[in-house]
């Protein structure tokens, strides 16, 4: 099927109408869902399995991010070289591969701290591949027009298993333990690839440019980026805030067991209202959009949500908590229209032979600041204490809108595509 194809089936019915898209949102959906059972159930084996302090835990969520900076500016010319769809197939088992290696060594009695850092490591250098390469592929899979229809119906995958997935992963992680809740998670990783699989479309393999070298494509790719000066104020916001924020979650896993006294289940229900959040967000993204217009969308949606994540260290007891988890969808909910304006502003700015590098340049650049930022929070932890690693990360997070909200974004309705990038509309 060519690209063409894909967007001719899709002119009635909306993107789900595609074959390839339909099973690139099945795939979405089960690795999302593995994703937030992981994503809990990680950091609680070290917490509750093996009795890990804060800095061990800041250092546990760091590694499953670190990849971003140590591979993330190759990556994308590795990626704009290979066939997308088999690097998604094989993150997706290695993946599965590396993660079974946690229940098995629990069951034999020799699981280690040190084996959840090699595992979130691991874990995190195909995420970047995985990463890259499906937002690289989307464009091709359903057309540039289609991209925040797209995006905000993955996004609502996301947003819809980050409602289910903690409150099963608690109850799992209860009745299972951590360690074997884990298990799961391989398996939807595995069905993912699956139904990666099953998609027709089939991607020639590119051919390089003639004496084209590693540094020399890394070095356009951040060009490209660096020199669009819209690119490069979103870029410098989502950093800002993915430091913060991952302070933040560092620490409130920390936080919601230990000084709240919070149960698996119910550290589940709190980070499911993210879901709650989120899930809200995707679908008012294209209605607040039309309202308000792309560009101012981006900085409103940051600057009006983020101080709701103040709510959760003000919490004592009982009802209290429950208003900060529910700031904490507030967050969610902001996030996710900033997140489906602005990603598919940059995937349809982006000519296609640059988009796994433009991908990865802005993965380098903004989610390479989590790793730092989970070990700041594990440090401020350790040194202060949970809650107050919390108040200073929430404090940082709510800045995080400034470089956008200082841009032309403030005022543009319309956003450039790749045709009229050069001549930004008010």
């Amino acid at each position: 099927m060519t690209t063409e194809d894909s967007d001719s089936s899709k002119t009635n019915g909306g993107v789900l109408k595609d074959h390839d898209f339909r099973f690139l949102f099945y795939s979405t959906s089960l690795s999302q869902l593995g994703h937030q059972i992981s994503g809990l159930a990680l950091p609680l084996v070290a917490v509750v399995t093996l009795a890990a302090s804060e800095f061990e835990v800041g250092l546990l969520s760091a590694m499953s991010t670190v990849a971003f900076l140590l591979i993330g500016l190759p990556a994308g010319v590795w990626v704009d070289r290979l066939r997308y769809r088999h690097i998604l197939i094989s993150s997706d088992v290695i993946r599965a591969a590396v993660l079974l290696t946690v229940p098995a060594a629990w069951w034999m009695g020799v699981l280690t701290v040190w084996q959840l850092y090699a595992v979130a490591l691991v874990m995190g250098v195909f995420s970047v591949f995985f990463d890259v390469a499906y937002q690289s592929y989307l464009p091709r899979l359903i057309g540039r027009d289609q991209l925040v229809e797209g995006n905000a119906k993955l996004e609502t995958v996301h947003s819809v298993a980050q409602l289910g997935g903690p409150v099963a992963a608690g109850q799992l992680i209860a009745w299972l333990t951590a360690p074997v809740a884990l298990a799961l998670d391989v398996v939807a990783m595995g069905l993912s690839a699956l139904f990666i699989g099953r998609m027709r479309y089939r991607q020639s393999k590119p051919v390089p440019l003639p004496g084209s070298r590693l540094t020399a494509d890394i070095a356009e790719g951040l060009r490209f980026v660096l020199g669009n000066p819209l690119l490069r104020v979103i870029a410098g916001s989502t950093a800002l805030f993915n430091l913060a924020f991952s302070a933040y979650t560092a620490m409130l896993v920390f936080f919601l067991p230990r000084e709240l006294g919070l149960g698996a289940h119910e550290v589940g229900i709190v980070f499911s209202v993210l879901g709650v959040g989120g899930l809200a967000g995707a679908l008012a993204t294209r209605r607040v959009t039309l309202w308000l217009g792309e560009g101012r969308t981006i900085w409103l949606s940051m600057a009006l949500t983020a101080p709701f994540a103040l709510l959760l260290p003000a919490a004592q007891d009982g009802w209290s908590v429950w208003l900060g988890a529910a700031g904490l969808g507030l967050v969610s909910f902001g996030v996710v229209i900033y997140n489906v304006t602005q990603v598919s502003f940059r995937q349809r700015v982006t000519p296609d032979r640059l988009l796994g590098r433009m991908n990865a340049t802005m993965r380098f650049l903004v989610w390479g600041t989590q790793p730092v930022g989970a070990l700041l929070g594990g440090v401020l932890g350790q040194f202060y204490g949970a809650e107050a690693a919390l108040w200073i990360a929430g404090t940082a997070a709510c800045a995080a809108f400034l470089p956008v909200a200082l841009s032309p974004l403030r005022k543009m309705r319309q956003l450039p595509d790749a045709s009229t990038a050069s001549l930004p509309s008010q």
